[in-house]
């Protein structure tokens, strides 16, 4: 199989639907493509109604096109990360992984423009997190979440605002930024550093303002991130946690029982916002992004080095913050709600806490002059005698 038969099928995929996200070769599966969050299949000429083993195998070498690193990578540990371009079409974040002795691959169509936050309607709290001018801001999320588009819409403020060194390190790089008041250096894993320790280690020598970690993975790397925002440096980075709380959590549990208390006098300091999100299936088709918001405070400062406890949990304060930018889930959930965005069913299936949920959209339909309850009326029944 040649390049140009490569190029040929994935441009076949990308064309077959709308809103295509992630490409998906599977064996004894036709192509697939992800479509609106759903997995569809692709009609090509011949028709692939299962890929073999071969055809996955040969395929995967195309892309890995006989990199020694990728290979070997592959071989050892059963998947592998690389960057694919499709010229004048697309750029892919590729992951090769072995599935029952077979090659699966899926490939994450990275987008060439760099989002704005007004595009992508963020919240106006990551205007605030691209002014912060040192401490650590962590984005959370599952796999797909828009973690680094939200990141990369974070960066553009920044380069069009300041003046300042960025270094990024990702696996691989997604958003090519252009110079503009800012210089970007971008380092991609496995061709410009080898670990993340390594690379996070070797930037506090390239001289950055800002650096990026495109995630948080081990102990190591956390320690020296922490130990990058508190001399001087903006930290941006993510976790695959779920929300606010969990990631405070995570970031603890990362340490041994001896190193927690001081581990949180120094994320206490040094941390500035968690920004957790997840996509939500919006109405006539597409995803809205729904947010969790915590910044800092001496609430939210005691809360992690103290713990949490009853009256001083995180959602707490995170809803008595809304004026400081700060939300909930839930809150969020609500208003997209309000906006038409989401169905009730998808309100009440993704929330935190229902019972929130449920009683801000009954709030809602209620002040719509909407019913509530499908209970139709409530009567007295006079024939029940007591004696």
């Amino acid at each position: 199989m040649k390049k140009q038969e490569i190029d040929h099928i994935l441009t076949r995929m990308l064309d077959s639907h709308k809103n295509v996200s992630d490409l998906n070769l599977t064996v004894g599966k036709p192509l697939q493509v992800e479509s609106d969050g759903e997995l569809v299949s692709v009609e090509m000429r011949p028709p692939f109604k299962e890929l073999t083993p071969f055809q996955t195998e040969i395929f995967a070498l195309n892309l890995m096109n006989q990199d020694r690193r990728l290979t070997r990578t592959f071989l050892n540990s059963g998947s592998c990360d690389l960057s694919y371009s499709l010229p004048g079409k697309a750029r892919f974040r590729v992951n090769v992984f072995s599935q029952s002795g077979y090659c699966s691959i899926v490939l994450r169509k990275l987008e060439s423009k760099i989002p704005t936050i007004e595009e992508l309607h963020l919240p106006g709290a990551m205007h605030k997190i691209a002014k912060e001018k040192n401490g650590i801001v962590f984005v959370t999320g599952a796999t797909g979440s828009g973690k680094t588009t939200s990141l990369a819409a974070i960066l553009n403020v920044i380069n069009e605002d300041r003046s300042v060194h960025v270094v990024t390190l990702e696996d691989p790089v997604e958003y090519q930024h252009p110079h503009k008041n800012s210089t970007f250096n971008q380092r991609e894993h496995g061709i410009d550093f080898d670990t993340y320790a390594s690379g996070l280690r070797a930037a506090l020598r390239q001289a950055p303002k800002v650096i990026l970690v495109g995630e948080m993975r081990d102990r190591e790397t956390v320690e020296i991130g922490l130990s990058a925002a508190e001399t001087g440096h903006l930290v941006l980075t993510t976790l695959h946690t779920i929300d606010a709380g969990s990631t405070i959590n995570r970031i603890v549990g990362m340490f041994s029982t001896e190193e927690e208390h001081q581990v949180r006098i120094r994320l206490a300091d040094t941390l500035r916002w968690v920004v957790c999100q997840r996509l939500l299936p919006k109405i006539g088709g597409g995803r809205a992004a729904t947010f969790e918001i915590l910044g800092t405070n001496l609430r939210v400062k005691d809360a992690i080095m103290n713990g949490e406890s009853e009256g001083k949990t995180f959602y707490e304060i995170m809803q008595a913050g809304q004026a400081f930018g700060m939300t909930t889930f839930d809150g969020h959930i609500i208003d997209l709600f309000e906006h038409g965005l989401i169905t009730e069913e998808t309100a009440l299936a993704f929330a935190s806490r229902r019972g929130i949920v449920g009683r801000g959209i009954d709030s809602l339909k209620s002040a719509r002059g909407e019913a509530t309850s499908d209970i139709d009326k409530l009567e007295l029944d006079r024939s029940y005698n007591v004696n």
